[in-house]
């Protein structure tokens, strides 16, 4: 029997590193690459997979914590590596160099069909050049990536609606946050519309956009000083079920980890 569905793997979501894996039968992507490449090799070997059959990257924005092994995959394995014209203007320096065969521009709001599988992107607010994240369908069946944003917009919301998995950012607890060492410039930012989504943030995002057909939930970009795990699993837990949401048993949430993968799950 062929298996024809999508498999993925958070492979590293935090202020750290981030890396996604998604898999269909004709093709094997990455969004984002936060890690150095021995890294991500080693996560990729933990769900019994190699970077070696990785065809393309998809990148979301310029910040380290995405873009860290970028250049160091592009060139080892020969990925393509898709991203808007201001990420790849912001990113170029840091990266290295990158054949001009493999580098790509995907637009914020277009759509890469590659056989069996489509990317869809769309525009965040973010402190970067051009921030954007992806929804990846196939067979009727759609992935989303949303972190690294201060506000999730209507259009936002109408783009990525009942989908079937979400990695959704709950980066800090707002008074951990508050009470915390950061420098008040520094909390600003975090706080503001181009910031990043809170956990009360996150869970009103997924009020908004859960469906019928939503049936697993990421909690991610976790920050490691303004948070805990089980605080972000609380927090989003209790306000989905205060809107009488079925939290595991329409859906299930699930934690993620700045530098352990996910098992390998399959829509």
């Amino acid at each position: 029997m062929i298996d024809d569905q999508l498999h993925y793997s958070i492979l590293a979501s935090g202020s750290t590193g981030n890396v996604t894996y998604l898999e269909t039968p004709e093709h094997k992507i990455l969004i984002d690459a936060g890690l150095s490449g021995k890294k991500i090799s080693g996560l990729m070997a933990k769900i019994g997979r190699d970077l070696s059959d990785v065809d393309a990257l998809f990148v979301t924005h310029e910040h380290s914590d995405h873009i860290q092994g970028v250049g160091v995959l592009a060139r080892k394995y020969g990925m393509d590596v898709y991203a808007n014209e201001g990420t790849w203007d912001a990113m170029s320096r840091k990266i290295g160099k990158v054949d001009v065969a493999q580098k790509h521009i995907l637009a914020p709001g277009d759509t890469l069909s590659m056989g069996d599988m489509d990317v869809e992107s769309f525009a965040v607010s973010h402190d970067a050049a051009e921030p954007q994240f992806y929804q990846v369908h196939h067979d009727g069946k759609a992935f989303c990536v949303l972190t690294d944003t201060g506000y999730v917009s209507d259009r936002v919301e109408q783009t990525i609606k009942d989908a079937d998995a979400y990695l959704i950012e709950c980066n800090h607890d707002m008074e951990m946050l508050r009470m915390g060492p950061y420098a008040w410039a520094l909390k600003q930012r975090i706080l503001g519309d181009e910031g990043h989504l809170s956990n009360e943030d996150g869970a009103n995002t997924m009020m908004s956009v859960i469906g019928r057909q939503t049936k697993q939930i990421f909690l991610g970009h976790r920050s490691q000083e303004n948070n805990m795990r089980s605080l972000a699993h609380l927090t989003v837990s209790t306000v989905l079920e205060q809107h009488d949401f079925g939290v595991e048993h329409d859906f299930y949430l699930h934690d993620t980890e700045p530098d352990e993968p996910t098992k390998l799950f399959t829509l």
